[in-house]
């Protein structure tokens, strides 16, 4: 069947002249689609178990508060432990060098993700989830998402270079469709995944995410995950606010980030097998619910609460620490879920809080908490995901109001400096290597030829012999050496067939000096390696001699035109 759609596409486009964009453009739209539904059919599969085990399909926190104490403790333990053990099968049937991570299939593998590794894993976020965990659900639905995509570019034997492509668009699709946001999902995907919002890539991946979003709307039972309320005019005198809000929301960025990797470093020491690291992470929850029942799910309605309703200070402290703890004994623990969903979560407290004590102080000058809440929910998550571009653009799709956008942009731009500042990293690991890798080239743009000196040990003196010199010659693999006076001062050098000419003019010298040469430019300390390339590439040779300057020229050392080459290849990587 895939032979003959492969011979049908081949023909269509001898026929019709479809170029490769264009086939691309119609390749996501069917990665639109697929991970519409995948997204559909994640958040049915959580309905359909919280409906048999829990006895209710409504929302967790809901289903929190119906049950008795001794079952808010025992749903998030037994659920960490089933999920645990089904990420301990997905470990014992994953190939040694795959990965179920649609990031790494994108950036730095083939994209190709594997089939049995994602499911259990998408099983094992699904359990975790339903059973109470306080973790997000975007990350599982996302990952099928690319994980559909990604079969649809095997199948129809995409070369490697599509095949990553298609599978961008396919969680773009995921994304847009958990959110109801095409633009941000796009953006996602080619800000933090790709790196690039080079139109090339950015084109196919809108058309996904635009499909999705389409798809999602004609499925039965739609709704936004959050209702946003109308969001008023901003008056210029109460932008600092929201720039002073930026700050502490990338210092709490940062200390969320912190965190979740003291979390996980803690888990890790406990001297006990996987499943039981759950277990544990979802008793934390499950008593912590006991008095605060709010912190089971992804919070979607305790968000739309916040922003629809005025909060007590006191609560909203209370349901913020509460909710952390939570947060970080789930993903701690090594649940597979996401963390985009409690961002948004603690920016909209975070934010909350902010506004209510802002208009405590100006009641007359400032607008309703919600309107902080709901800049907090992207100020914090640009932070966190060192993203501000997608933070900015998915709270004003949920808004679709432009008098959004000079709050959104002053708070999330200050956030996303604070966090960077504090080096804490990001909640994505991609996002981290590719800084890394960022921050490495830049470090070898600004190197010199000083920083790759190599000693030099082919240096003669003006009185130096020939038979010295003939030495040398045998016991180093050169062809000339380099000729310096008692202060060091490079003076020229003598070429190898200078000395094999000796013996046919026995009047001359037998002293370097005699043999001396100006064939070869020494090169200056402080030249780039741009320059130094492009000399070394003139030479026939592997080093060149290296000065300190033209008014100073002590030989300071060589450098060879395979460490500049080294230089060239790992600012390409």
């Amino acid at each position: 069947m895939v032979v003959v759609l492969l011979a049908v596409r081949a023909r269509l486009q001898r026929v019709f002249r479809i170029s490769e964009w264009q086939i691309l453009l119609l390749w996501s739209i069917v990665a639109g689609v697929l991970g519409a539904l995948a997204t559909e059919l994640f958040r049915l599969a959580l309905h359909a178990v919280d409906v048999a085990v829990l006895g209710s399909g409504g929302g967790l926190v809901e289903i929190a508060r119906s049950l008795p104490v001794w079952a808010r403790v025992l749903s998030p333990t037994v659920g960490g432990l089933i999920a645990g053990l089904l990420l301990v099968w997905a470990r014992r049937t994953a190939a040694q060098k795959a990965t179920s991570d649609y990031m790494e299939a994108i950036v730095l593998g083939d994209g190709r993700i594997p089939v049995v590794q994602t499911l259990a894993r998408s099983a094992s976020s699904l359990v975790s989830i339903a059973s109470g965990g306080s973790i997000g659900r975007e990350g599982s639905m996302v990952q099928l998402a690319a994980l559909c995509a990604s079969l649809l570019g095997r199948c129809f034997r995409f070369p490697v270079a599509r095949l990553r492509l298609i599978v961008a668009c396919g969680a773009a699709s995921g994304l847009t469709a958990a959110y109801n946001a095409p633009i941000a999902g796009a953006f996602f995907v080619a800000e933090i995944v790709l790196g690039s919002i080079a139109m090339e890539s950015v084109g196919p991946i809108m058309v996904a995410a635009v499909v999705g979003n389409i798809v999602m709307r004609w499925l039965p039972g739609y709704q936004p995950v959050y209702e946003m309320p109308v969001f008023p005019e901003i008056h210029g005198v109460e932008v600092p606010l929201f720039v002073l809000l930026g700050v502490l929301a990338g210092g709490g960025a940062a200390l969320m980030l912190r965190g979740l990797a003291a979390s996980r470093a803690a888990f890790a020491r406990l001297p006990v097998a996987l499943p039981w690291r759950l277990a544990i992470g979802g008793l934390i929850v499950g008593c912590i619910s006991v008095w605060v029942p709010e912190v089971w799910g992804n919070g979607y309605s305790v968000v739309n609460a916040v922003l629809h309703s005025p909060w007590p200070w006191t609560a909203l402290v209370a349901l913020l620490v509460a909710k952390a703890a939570a947060t970080m004994a789930t993903t701690g623990s090594g649940a597979v879920g996401g963390v985009f969903t409690p961002a948004l979560f603690f920016g909209c407290l975070l934010g909350a809080l902010f506004g209510t004590g802002a208009h405590a102080l100006w009641p007359g000058q400032t607008s309703e908490p919600f309107v902080y809440a709901i800049v907090g929910m992207a100020a914090l998550l640009a932070g966190a995901a060192q993203a501000p571009i997608m933070a900015i653009l998915m709270v004003f799709e949920m808004t679709l109001s432009y008098q959004v956008m000079l709050p959104l942009m002053a708070g999330s731009v200050v956030a996303y400096f604070v966090a960077r500042s504090a080096r804490v990293g990001s909640m994505y690991e991609i996002t981290v290597r590719r800084q890394a890798q960022f921050e490495e080239r830049e470090r070898l743009r600004a190197q010199h030829v000083r920083d790759l000196l190599e000693p030099a040990q082919t240096v003669v003196g003006p009185e130096t012999g020939v038979e010295e010199m003939r030495r040398m010659f045998l016991e180093y693999p050169v062809k000339y050496l380099y000729l310096v006076d008692a202060a060091g001062h490079y003076l020229g050098v003598v070429p190898l067939k200078s000395l094999n000419a000796a013996d046919l003019n026995p009047q001359q010298p037998d002293i370097a000096l005699s043999f001396v040469s100006q064939d070869i430019e020494p090169l200056h300390a402080d030249i780039d390696l741009e320059q130094a390339l492009e000399r070394l590439l003139q030479h026939r040779g592997e080093r060149l001699p290296v000065i300190e300057s033209l008014k100073n020229p002590v030989l300071l050392g060589v450098v060879s035109k395979s460490a500049v080459l080294a230089t060239y290849v790992r600012l390409s990587a």
